[in-house]
């Protein structure tokens, strides 16, 4: 028996049921966008760990002040005795994410916690408790996070779910346009909105409504660039917070900074996690300073987050990513699997829709050109398939049959063309039987 097959029996005979596996993979270790597992197989990696590595796997600038730090200081509670790199780190999420005319941030462990702290800060910021997020959505798997996460699977028999959270149709154009043209299709979707405030929960009870721009777990849908504006005069109209999860987009994803630069909208608060510490675990809340401040003391705070060495991390990863032009290369990625995606959809009929944001690209598999027929069994196969021939890929969408792409965003283009080699080659062998 191989070592990744005694791993896994391991695995599964301590782990619980609930725990998911994508797939049957192992990894020994990682250096910068390939993988190796415990046979010494190695994978070029188009999953980066769910959207964690956009600076790649042990960035040299990252690792070494993860050992600096943690020979000095590993652990201390930040509300029991403040430390410079925690400081440190908001003055610099605020200069690269400003809110309005003074920004203010608080740290978390993950995207989840940053969610549930900002839900909180805007329940307690505007005295209202609605909360309005959309379908296709995730937020985490925290019971709030879980409320607030549109797909079912995530969410069997862990109810009750919290209260005065209300949902929307994500304005998805592919599944949802009825023939409309993109303008016409948004002052629907638009004018749906205002009449939920109106039949559903009036706007005066509304804190805030929550949002991916690009959905992650949803299938790397992109909210079209005027429903992003509409919702947004909307929303401060109606004296509604507007929350834009950026967990999964921000980092360089996009090819920029936030996804929000592509919209010219600037939200009240926002979320964040992920690629901010290169594996570590932390995450943040950032927003205006005149809702940021609106909170009771104590309210917000815990035990692990803004850990030191995850706070030095987070310095030289977003440093690193500067230093690397991380956003030049998103653009470049992002514009290489648009087009292969692209060309791919005309040799295979599987393939319904490509679309996504910057390096944030993804590819719809469907049957009979359908978009309400979505092919989840072929999906799978792939996965199974590339990943025997070398190629960590991972699913997403509601119905689980979209191929997404989250490599890191430092990998070659002999890794990246490779990959994207593989996945052709297995996709139309499997659609050709």
């Amino acid at each position: 028996m191989k070592l990744s097959e005694k791993l896994i029996a391991r695995r599964n005979a301590i782990v619980p049921e609930g725990m998911g596996m994508f797939s049957p993979l192992t990894i020994a270790s990682g250096k910068g966008a390939i993988t190796q597992d415990v046979d010494g197989k190695e994978y070029i990696d188009f999953a980066g760990g769910i959207g964690v590595l956009n600076a790649g796997h042990c960035p040299k600038p990252v690792v070494d002040a993860i050992i600096k730090q943690s020979k000095q200081l590993i652990h201390a509670c930040f509300p029991v005795a403040i430390y410079e790199s925690y400081v440190a780190l908001c003055e610099t999420l605020a200069d690269l994410f400003p809110h309005g005319k003074s920004t203010k941030v608080m740290l978390t462990n993950t995207g989840a916690e940053a969610v549930e702290n900002a839900i909180k800060i805007a329940r307690q910021a505007t005295g209202k408790q609605g909360i309005i997020c959309f379908t296709g959505g995730f937020h985490g798997r925290t019971l709030l996070g879980m409320t607030l996460t549109s797909k079912t699977g995530y969410k069997i028999g862990c109810g009750p779910f919290a209260p005065e959270v209300y949902r929307v149709p994500f304005p998805d154009y592919y599944r949802r346009h009825d023939g409309l043209s993109m303008d016409q299709f948004v002052a629907r979707e638009l004018k749906a909105f205002e009449h939920y405030l109106n039949t559903v929960v009036d706007a005066t009870q509304v804190a805030a409504v929550i949002m991916e721009l690009v959905q992650g777990e949803g299938g790397f849908v992109v909210a079209p660039n005027a429903y992003v504006q509409g919702l947004h005069r909307i929303c401060k109209a109606k004296g509604i917070l507007l929350i834009f999860d950026e967990v999964q987009t921000g980092f360089g994803r996009t090819g920029k900074w936030c996804a929000y630069e592509h919209y010219n909208v600037i939200p009240d608060l926002s979320t964040w996690a992920k690629s901010m510490g290169s594996g570590m675990p932390i995450g943040a809340v950032i927003g205006r300073a005149d809702v940021m401040d609106k909170t009771t003391k104590g309210t917000l705070g815990g035990t692990y987050p803004g850990n030191p060495v995850a706070c030095a991390a987070s310095l030289a990863t977003i440093q690193h990513m500067k230093d690397i032009n991380l956003n030049g290369k998103a653009e470049k990625i992002g514009r290489k699997v648009m087009d292969y995606f692209k060309k791919l959809q005309q040799e295979c009929n599987a393939i319904g829709d490509v679309r996504g944001l910057g390096a944030m690209v993804a590819f719809e598999l469907v049957k009979e050109k359908d978009p309400n027929k979505p092919d989840a069994e072929l999906c799978k196969a792939l996965l199974a398939a590339c990943a025997s021939k070398g190629l960590l890929i991972i699913s997403a969408g509601v119905s689980g049959n979209v191929v997404r792409v989250l490599s890191p965003l430092i990998i070659s283009n002999a890794q990246l063309m490779k990959g994207l080699g593989i996945l052709r080659t297995e996709l139309l062998r499997l659609t050709k039987k």
